[in-house]
């Protein structure tokens, strides 16, 4: 318990020590309110697991996944595999047979169907990399230690009809999430961003909804994950069983290219 305090402490500590000179510049209210987010993170943290979340190196989880279009469920959902591995590898398998296979790895993505595998379309990789970006793994794990981060306590709020501490993430981008953390359990139960849609340049809001925590391997887990834009349901995922730390090979994250790239979506 005590290495995990410490793991908490010290990584929480990196940013507080890279932002020293203009810290000294702020005042006695901004310095109050960055202990008060910063306390609420570490909360939040040592909830989750502690060093056990931090050090996740990769998962598997299957169960049942939906897609929406304008907020309605498109069909009864699909069967699902995922397999995670960290920084920045991905695959998910679709369907009972399991023979609609998304592969993202780094800056490159595949997709295999019975037609054969190609590359990811553009549009679709490039929205995947967004949502990576600004997933709770990546700003717990690689948000907080970057020099530059401004940590904002926002006050208590309500969401999903549960009481909650707001907590805003800023980076040396300006790029900046929004952490809903119940006032109860100290779980995340919502993050948010805006981005700017890159041909139409207008803002949209994208969120992520953590609900039906279990605690498995030492780590709570959320069940429910469900994927908003503009207020609007994208998708949604109910989990049936996860694993931890499975040592999981590279190879099971890359694919051959078989058949040329999909016409483009207009």
């Amino acid at each position: 318990m005590k290495s995990s305090v410490l793991i908490l402490a010290l990584l929480l500590a990196l940013p507080a020590a890279a932002q020293q000179p203009a810290q000294s510049q702020s005042t006695p209210a901004v310095q109050a309110n960055e202990r008060q987010a910063r306390a609420v993170l570490d909360r939040m943290l040592q909830a989750l697991g502690g060093s056990a979340w931090l050090s996740v190196s990769d998962l598997e989880e299957s169960g049942r996944t939906y897609s929406f279009y304008h907020g309605e469920t498109r069909g009864a959902g699909v069967q699902y595999w995922r397999f995670w591995k960290w920084p920045d590898k991905e695959r998910v398998e679709l369907t009972k047979q399991r023979d609609i296979i998304e592969i993202y790895n780094g800056e490159q993505g595949w997709e295999t169907t019975y037609k054969g595998t190609h590359n990811q379309e553009a549009k679709d990789l490039a929205l995947y990399q967004q949502r990576r970006h600004y997933s709770l793994a990546q700003v717990l794990r690689t948000w907080l230690t970057q020099p530059g981060l401004a940590l904002f306590y926002d006050g208590s709020s309500l969401a999903n009809g549960r009481p909650v501490e707001q907590v805003t993430l800023m980076n040396a981008q300006d790029e900046s999430v929004t952490l809903y953390v119940s006032s109860e359990s100290h779980l995340p139960l919502k993050l948010s961003y805006k981005v700017r849609d890159p041909l139409y340049r207008d803002l949209s809001t994208e969120s992520v909804v953590f609900d039906n925590y279990h605690p498995v391997q030492g780590i709570q887990t959320p069940y429910s994950v469900t994927f908003y834009h503009n207020d609007d349901m994208a998708g949604q995922r109910f989990v049936n069983a996860v694993r931890y730390n499975l040592g999981l090979p590279d190879s099971q994250f890359t694919a051959t290219v078989t058949t040329p790239p999909l016409p483009k979506r207009h």
